[in-house]
Protein backbone atom coordinates (compact mmCIF):
# COMPACT_ATOMS: atom_id res chain seq x y z
CA UNK A 1 0.00 0.00 0.00
CA UNK A 2 1.22 3.45 -0.88
CA UNK A 3 2.29 5.95 1.89
CA UNK A 4 -0.90 8.40 0.05
CA UNK A 5 -2.87 5.50 1.07
CA UNK A 6 -1.96 5.32 4.47
CA UNK A 7 -2.17 8.64 5.07
CA UNK A 8 -5.79 8.94 4.05
CA UNK A 9 -6.59 5.94 5.76
CA UNK A 10 -4.76 7.63 8.86
CA UNK A 11 -6.06 11.28 9.01
CA UNK A 12 -9.87 9.39 8.76
CA UNK A 13 -8.92 7.55 12.09
CA UNK A 14 -7.74 10.52 13.30
CA UNK A 15 -11.00 12.25 12.54
CA UNK A 16 -13.33 9.06 14.67
CA UNK A 17 -10.47 9.86 17.64
CA UNK A 18 -10.87 13.62 17.84
CA UNK A 19 -14.66 13.02 17.33
CA UNK A 20 -14.14 10.88 20.66
CA UNK A 21 -12.38 13.53 22.12
CA UNK A 22 -14.81 16.41 21.49
CA UNK A 23 -17.68 14.05 23.18
CA UNK A 24 -16.09 13.95 26.45
CA UNK A 25 -17.73 15.53 29.47
CA UNK A 26 -16.49 18.75 30.59
CA UNK A 27 -15.13 19.99 33.33
CA UNK A 28 -13.71 17.04 34.75
CA UNK A 29 -16.09 16.08 37.74
CA UNK A 30 -15.12 12.36 39.18
CA UNK A 31 -12.20 9.92 38.96
CA UNK A 32 -13.98 8.03 36.29
CA UNK A 33 -14.16 10.79 33.95
CA UNK A 34 -10.26 11.89 34.59
CA UNK A 35 -9.68 8.25 33.47
CA UNK A 36 -11.39 8.21 30.66
CA UNK A 37 -9.61 11.42 29.59
CA UNK A 38 -6.49 9.80 29.86
CA UNK A 39 -7.43 6.71 28.08
CA UNK A 40 -8.49 8.82 24.87
CA UNK A 41 -4.94 11.12 25.33
CA UNK A 42 -2.99 8.08 25.04
CA UNK A 43 -4.97 6.76 22.01
CA UNK A 44 -4.56 10.25 20.28
CA UNK A 45 -0.83 10.08 21.01
CA UNK A 46 -0.87 6.51 19.85
CA UNK A 47 -2.32 6.80 16.52
CA UNK A 48 0.46 9.74 15.72
CA UNK A 49 2.98 7.33 17.01
CA UNK A 50 2.10 4.98 14.49
CA UNK A 51 1.69 7.56 11.94
CA UNK A 52 5.68 8.51 12.78
CA UNK A 53 6.54 5.44 12.77
CA UNK A 54 4.88 4.58 9.02
CA UNK A 55 6.45 7.41 7.62
CA UNK A 56 9.95 6.49 9.00
CA UNK A 57 9.67 3.72 6.68
CA UNK A 58 8.76 4.99 3.90
CA UNK A 59 10.92 7.42 3.86
CA UNK A 60 13.36 5.06 3.51
CA UNK A 61 12.19 3.66 0.69
CA UNK A 62 11.76 6.65 -0.97
CA UNK A 63 12.61 10.41 0.60
CA UNK A 64 11.48 12.55 -1.91
CA UNK A 65 8.42 11.32 -2.74
CA UNK A 66 7.76 12.35 0.93
CA UNK A 67 9.02 15.48 0.83
CA UNK A 68 7.13 15.89 -1.89
CA UNK A 69 4.13 15.25 -0.80
CA UNK A 70 1.33 14.51 -2.76
CA UNK A 71 -1.41 13.11 -0.63
CA UNK A 72 -1.25 17.47 0.66
CA UNK A 73 -3.16 20.13 -0.68
CA UNK A 74 -0.98 23.22 -2.08
CA UNK A 75 -1.94 25.06 0.98
CA UNK A 76 -0.76 22.57 3.12
CA UNK A 77 2.47 22.01 1.28
CA UNK A 78 3.04 26.02 1.16
CA UNK A 79 3.25 25.19 5.25
CA UNK A 80 4.80 22.57 5.59
CA UNK A 81 8.63 22.91 7.37
CA UNK A 82 10.81 19.32 6.67
CA UNK A 83 8.13 17.72 5.73
CA UNK A 84 5.60 18.43 7.86
CA UNK A 85 4.11 20.88 10.84
CA UNK A 86 6.56 23.21 12.76
CA UNK A 87 6.89 21.82 16.17
CA UNK A 88 6.51 25.92 17.60
CA UNK A 89 3.11 25.99 15.89
CA UNK A 90 1.92 24.18 18.97
CA UNK A 91 3.06 26.52 21.33
CA UNK A 92 1.53 29.40 19.55
CA UNK A 93 -1.24 27.18 19.23
CA UNK A 94 -1.54 26.86 23.47
CA UNK A 95 -1.44 30.24 23.85
CA UNK A 96 -3.75 31.17 21.74
CA UNK A 97 -6.69 29.13 22.82
CA UNK A 98 -5.39 29.78 26.50
CA UNK A 99 -6.19 33.92 25.46
CA UNK A 100 -9.35 32.84 24.19
CA UNK A 101 -10.54 30.55 27.14
CA UNK A 102 -8.91 33.12 29.52
CA UNK A 103 -10.90 36.30 27.81
CA UNK A 104 -14.49 34.20 27.79
CA UNK A 105 -14.25 33.53 31.52
CA UNK A 106 -12.61 36.65 32.82
CA UNK A 107 -15.26 38.12 34.71
CA UNK A 108 -15.79 34.53 36.40
CA UNK A 109 -12.25 34.25 36.86
CA UNK A 110 -12.70 37.67 38.52
CA UNK A 111 -15.06 35.83 41.38
CA UNK A 112 -12.36 33.29 42.10
CA UNK A 113 -14.04 30.47 39.71
CA UNK A 114 -11.94 28.04 37.72
CA UNK A 115 -12.82 25.45 34.81
CA UNK A 116 -9.68 23.82 34.74
CA UNK A 117 -9.18 24.53 30.87
CA UNK A 118 -6.52 26.31 28.54
CA UNK A 119 -7.34 29.42 29.97
CA UNK A 120 -7.12 28.07 33.40
CA UNK A 121 -2.98 27.73 32.79
CA UNK A 122 -1.11 28.12 35.96
CA UNK A 123 2.00 30.31 36.34
CA UNK A 124 4.00 27.27 36.53
CA UNK A 125 2.78 25.51 33.46
CA UNK A 126 2.87 28.95 31.80
CA UNK A 127 6.66 29.35 32.57
CA UNK A 128 7.31 25.92 31.66
CA UNK A 129 5.73 26.40 27.96
CA UNK A 130 8.15 29.31 27.57
CA UNK A 131 10.91 27.00 28.42
CA UNK A 132 9.61 24.56 26.22
CA UNK A 133 9.34 26.82 23.38
CA UNK A 134 12.59 28.40 23.53
CA UNK A 135 14.30 24.34 23.16
CA UNK A 136 12.05 23.83 20.30
CA UNK A 137 13.06 27.03 18.62
CA UNK A 138 16.96 26.43 19.06
CA UNK A 139 16.40 22.67 17.87
CA UNK A 140 14.20 23.55 14.84
CA UNK A 141 17.22 26.02 13.91
CA UNK A 142 19.42 23.53 14.33
CA UNK A 143 17.73 20.92 11.72
CA UNK A 144 16.51 23.36 9.07
CA UNK A 145 20.81 24.46 9.15
CA UNK A 146 21.45 20.60 8.72
CA UNK A 147 19.05 20.54 5.79
CA UNK A 148 20.38 24.94 4.21
CA UNK A 149 23.19 22.44 4.33
CA UNK A 150 22.33 19.66 2.20
CA UNK A 151 20.57 22.02 -0.20
CA UNK A 152 23.83 23.67 -0.50
CA UNK A 153 25.30 20.76 -1.92
CA UNK A 154 22.69 20.40 -4.47
CA UNK A 155 25.17 20.82 -7.23
CA UNK A 156 26.85 17.81 -6.01
CA UNK A 157 23.32 15.70 -7.08
CA UNK A 158 24.24 15.01 -10.30
CA UNK A 159 27.65 14.56 -10.05
CA UNK A 160 27.45 11.56 -7.78
CA UNK A 161 24.79 10.04 -9.81
CA UNK A 162 24.95 6.18 -9.22
CA UNK A 163 26.25 4.62 -5.75
CA UNK A 164 27.28 7.76 -4.12
CA UNK A 165 23.50 9.26 -4.53
CA UNK A 166 22.65 7.04 -1.77
CA UNK A 167 24.73 8.47 1.09
CA UNK A 168 23.12 12.02 0.18
CA UNK A 169 19.42 10.51 0.25
CA UNK A 170 20.17 8.98 3.49
CA UNK A 171 21.37 12.20 4.69
CA UNK A 172 17.78 13.66 4.05
CA UNK A 173 16.45 10.51 5.94
CA UNK A 174 18.14 11.11 8.99
CA UNK A 175 17.23 15.41 8.74
CA UNK A 176 13.53 14.03 8.03
CA UNK A 177 14.01 11.25 11.63
CA UNK A 178 15.25 14.26 13.56
CA UNK A 179 11.78 16.71 12.22
CA UNK A 180 9.61 14.30 13.05
CA UNK A 181 11.18 13.21 16.40
CA UNK A 182 10.71 17.07 17.14
CA UNK A 183 7.63 17.00 16.50
CA UNK A 184 6.84 13.78 18.55
CA UNK A 185 8.51 15.27 21.21
CA UNK A 186 6.78 18.26 21.43
CA UNK A 187 3.38 16.49 21.52
CA UNK A 188 4.46 14.51 24.23
CA UNK A 189 5.86 17.11 26.69
CA UNK A 190 3.38 19.34 26.06
CA UNK A 191 0.67 16.41 27.00
CA UNK A 192 3.07 15.75 30.01
CA UNK A 193 2.79 19.34 31.43
CA UNK A 194 -0.87 19.81 30.94
CA UNK A 195 -3.86 18.27 33.33
CA UNK A 196 -5.91 15.75 31.50
CA UNK A 197 -8.79 18.06 30.62
CA UNK A 198 -6.13 20.60 29.19
CA UNK A 199 -4.49 17.86 26.96
CA UNK A 200 -7.94 16.97 25.45
CA UNK A 201 -8.41 20.68 24.86
CA UNK A 202 -4.80 21.22 23.43
CA UNK A 203 -4.92 18.05 21.20
CA UNK A 204 -8.58 18.97 20.13
CA UNK A 205 -7.62 22.05 18.97
CA UNK A 206 -4.50 20.91 17.07
CA UNK A 207 -6.36 18.54 15.28
CA UNK A 208 -9.26 21.28 14.31
CA UNK A 209 -6.23 23.33 12.92
CA UNK A 210 -4.99 20.16 10.93
CA UNK A 211 -8.67 19.90 9.41
CA UNK A 212 -9.49 23.04 8.65
CA UNK A 213 -6.22 23.72 6.64
CA UNK A 214 -7.07 20.69 5.04
CA UNK A 215 -10.30 21.75 4.02
CA UNK A 216 -9.93 25.11 2.92
CA UNK A 217 -6.96 24.01 0.79
CA UNK A 218 -8.66 21.32 -0.76
CA UNK A 219 -11.75 23.74 -2.02
CA UNK A 220 -8.64 26.08 -3.18
CA UNK A 221 -7.20 23.51 -5.12
CA UNK A 222 -10.68 22.45 -6.53
CA UNK A 223 -11.50 26.15 -7.59
CA UNK A 224 -8.02 26.63 -9.55
CA UNK A 225 -8.74 23.17 -11.08
CA UNK A 226 -12.17 24.65 -12.27
CA UNK A 227 -11.14 27.92 -13.38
Amino acid sequence: MSFQRIYRTWFEQLKDVVRQLSQVPRPLTNDQQHELYQQLVQKVMSHYHEFYRVKSLAAKNDILTIFAAPWATSLERSLHWIAGWRPTTAYHLIYTESSILFESHITEILQGLRYGDLGDLSPDQLARVSELQCEVVQEENAITDELSNWQGGASEIIRLMGDNMDAKMEKLVEILDKADKLRMKTLENLVELLTAQQAVEFLTASAHLQFGIRRWGINHDLQRENS
